[in-house]
């Protein structure tokens, strides 16, 4: 494997172990022995864990920021967009039941041990508000976009955080009906506002 594709395969099986055990209980060996690599060929790509967690908030946003424009670029409507947006939480359900939502406990544990690197992991979340309010925005939702997406933000949040405490299939599917309902109350599903 090329150092860039073991590099690319650290920060993969890092950010798995991060949201799967958490950033401060996974250690270097851990990383390493994922990978399976020795450790003096995985301190060549990565010198401390800190280095190590800015690559993953840096996957992390690479990764939703290619997701949220393909769903631009396949033409979807700004309501097919923010509806995607809430059906994260049925795509990736099993894994939110499991460990809650990747960016939310990221978050969480960061401010917890009052990380230097809180801030960055919390532009995830800023990345996704100001997505949808730029949706929002273009749905004709003018100066209520940016309540609307934090409003959608921390309903989401919630839903991950208790599917995650009760392990509730019926009751993640019952939210994300609820959601899509309250979007289109506020968006129509030609795109715009409900007269």
């Amino acid at each position: 494997m090329s150092a860039a594709g073991t590099r690319n395969r650290i920060v993969e099986l890092a950010d798995e172990l991060f949201y799967a055990g958490g950033f401060d209980s996974t250690s270097f060996a851990d990383i390493a022995d994922a990978v399976k690599i020795s450790r003096g060929n995985f301190y060549y790509h990565f010198k401390t864990k800190d280095e190590i967690l800015q690559a993953v908030i840096d996957r992390r946003m690479a990764e939703r920021r290619a997701m949220m424009d393909r769903w631009e670029s396949e033409g979807a409507s700004p309501r097919e967009c923010i509806g995607r947006f809430i059906d994260i939480l049925i795509v990736n359900q099993p894994k939110i039941m499991a460990h809650g939502c990747p960016i939310g406990t990221l978050c969480a544990e960061l401010a917890k041990l009052d990380h230097a690197q809180q801030n960055d992991a919390a532009g995830l979340f800023t990345l996704f508000r100001d997505w949808l309010r730029s949706q929002f925005e273009k749905a004709g939702c003018g100066d209520a976009s940016d309540d609307l997406a934090m409003h959608l933000l921390m309903r989401s949040q919630g839903v991950a955080s208790l599917a995650n405490a009760f392990g509730d299939e019926a009751f993640v599917r019952r939210e994300v009906d609820a959601m899509h309902a309250w979007l289109e109350a506020r968006i129509g599903e030609a795109g715009s506002i409900p007269s």
